[in-house]
């Protein structure tokens, strides 16, 4: 799977959303840059340079986003409200012995997203908790130290 890009259906929707804004702020930038070309008053047009430098990365990015939605491969995400922590469910732990709780939502790599709270069903995190339900308590190997915690609730994402 080395270009292909796995993702829940939800992700699928959310990156989907994203390639739409970013072609609609390419476009309002060419429409900057047009504005730009028109004070060239001077000799550099400052203006003009940074909205072109600003146009390029929203391109790339547009051309990256379409090249991972071209080779996405939908996740089977679990089903119903199992209380089974499964790809495409919210899972909330905490760790133990008094730590605070956590919530995750558990997806593919490419919409793995820790501070929107979307975790890649390959981390360390997830794949300790996969498969695992309600009151289990899981050892987590994670690159700096080893945690235990208490899956809490294991529900459906929501959109």
């Amino acid at each position: 799977m080395d270009n292909k890009f796995p993702m829940t259906k939800k992700g699928l929707k959310r990156s989907q959303k994203r390639l739409e804004d970013l072609k609609n702020q390419s476009s309002k930038m060419l429409d900057r840059m047009k504005d730009a070309r028109g004070n060239a008053d001077i000799p550099i047009n400052s203006d003009f340079t940074l909205a072109k430098d600003e146009y390029k990365y929203v391109e790339k990015q547009i051309k990256e986003m379409e090249n991972m939605l071209d080779n996405v491969v939908l996740i089977e995400e679990g089903e119903g409200e199992s209380p089974v922590v499964a790809v495409g469910k919210t899972v909330t732990f905490r760790e133990l012995p008094d730590g605070d709780q956590e919530t995750y939502t558990i997806g593919g790599k490419a919409e793995a997203d820790p501070l929107a709270g979307i975790i890649s069903y390959e981390s360390p995190m997830a794949v300790s908790l996969l498969g695992k339900q309600v009151g289990d308590q899981v050892e987590v190997d994670l690159p700096q130290e080893k945690i235990k915690v208490e899956i809490v609730d294991v529900h459906l994402a929501e959109d």
